[in-house]
């Protein structure tokens, strides 16, 4: 339905080039556990879904490009002579900051006509940014020949976000929604890059996304915050432990030297939760290996607890919506999901329950918020492809 969809308005947009039209898929992702711990060289542990973005693309033989949204009423349009970032093109700077950074590796572009179809809700923390950067980038290197590997594009797609956007993202977004797949969650070394595909075995349970549907701007929010407080704890750190070159080079029993030379209360529970974090992301990933998935959610409620009092980005209704599902029967682990202030949660609940979970949780939570949840049951996805 969704990729005739996509493909339906660009026939109507595009009628003269449908012919030449290809159509991709980038899914959305859900971190499973290991929170903001990505930009600090840590352990995360996503799974892509399927839900994401369609794009259609037809190439032109001039250098105009013109963007289409089946979610925006705006349409973008723009010259590869000139890509820089403006305001007024909104969504359309996260394409046209990914066109961005293929010209400069490559002279083989030229302009296009595309529609993008997201199935994300957006603002919601399912990573909606870089499923439409990575389908561009994608869509983009095989319509026009470009030689690039996954991993190339997910870097490509993060140095978008980076420099072009102004958020200081890590990679497991692009990462996981480049390279996932189909009923596996990789077990990704930010650090190294090191990846493992481990098999997502959830048995009689589900994954339910909860979104708390109260909006929260990446950019806007305290990320880059959290991001700086890191970078100046490690500075401190790396005076006594230089070899040290990411906060996830501690571990567990060096928490109190690192409380003792940080002489910051604030800083020190940033480092906390970012060490204490790898270690329940390692564990995590044992559970889920040996099938003790009561385990794999105790690990996801002591993620929740951590990123709400060590790291403090969870908010009203992130914690509302945590202490609404936690109690209820069947509910084996839940936990906030992305970069937090607002978004969404990630829960494994029991099939039979899920019914019931969706009932409670909305009714507890509008008593605590006045707002009104909405739930996705999902299944783990492909990473970007053509379709």
């Amino acid at each position: 339905m969704d990729i005739q969809i996509v493909k339906e308005r660009f026939f109507h947009e595009f009628s003269n080039k449908s012919q030449h039209a290809r159509t991709f898929f980038a899914p959305g992702r859900v971190n499973l556990i290991g929170e903001h711990t990505d930009y600090n060289g840590g352990f995360v542990f996503p799974t892509a879904l399927t839900i994401g973005t369609f794009m259609t693309i037809s190439p032109r033989t001039d250098r105009k490009c013109t963007l289409v949204s089946t979610n925006f009423d705006q349409k973008i349009t723009f010259s590869l002579d000139d890509l820089a970032y403006k305001d007024e093109d909104d969504w359309g700077n996260y394409p046209k900051g990914i066109i961005n950074e293929l010209v400069k590796l490559t002279d083989s572009l030229k302009g296009v006509d595309v529609v993008y179809h997201g199935t994300i809700p957006n603002g919601a923390g399912l990573s909606s940014s870089a499923s439409i950067g990575m389908v561009t980038a994608y869509g983009l290197s095989e319509l026009f020949n470009v030689s690039l590997s996954r991993v190339e594009l997910a870097k490509l797609c993060q140095r978008m976000e980076n420099h072009y956007i102004g958020v200081n993202s890590g990679i497991m977004d692009q990462y996981a929604v480049g390279l996932c797949k189909e009923k596996h969650a990789i077990y990704l070394n930010t650090n190294t890059m090191e990846a493992r595909d481990v098999p997502l075995e959830l048995g009689e349970n589900k994954i339910v996304i909860t979104n708390t549907n109260k909006r929260r701007g990446l950019a806007d929010s305290k990320y880059n915050e959290r991001r700086a407080e890191c970078e100046e704890a490690l500075a401190v750190i790396q005076q006594h432990r230089p070899e040290w070159k990411t906060l996830s080079d501690a571990h567990m029993n060096d928490l109190a030297s690192i409380e003792m030379w940080l002489d910051n209360e604030l800083l020190y529970r940033r480092v906390k939760h970012v060490v204490t974090e790898n270690a329940r992301t390692e564990d995590a990933k044992a559970a889920l290996e040996s099938g003790d998935l009561n385990r794999f959610g105790k690990r996801m409620l002591e993620s929740h607890v951590s990123l709400r009092d060590d790291y403090e980005v969870t908010g009203e209704a992130l914690d509302a919506l945590y202490d609404s599902q936690r109690v209820v029967e069947g509910c084996i682990g839940t936990r906030m999901t992305g970069a937090g202030f607002g978004g969404c949660s990630v829960s494994i609940v029991a099939a039979e329950q899920v019914e019931s979970f969706k009932e409670q949780v909305a009714k507890t939570y509008h008593a605590k918020t006045g707002l009104d949840p909405s739930f996705y049951i999902c299944e783990a996805g492909n990473g970007v492809t053509e379709v």
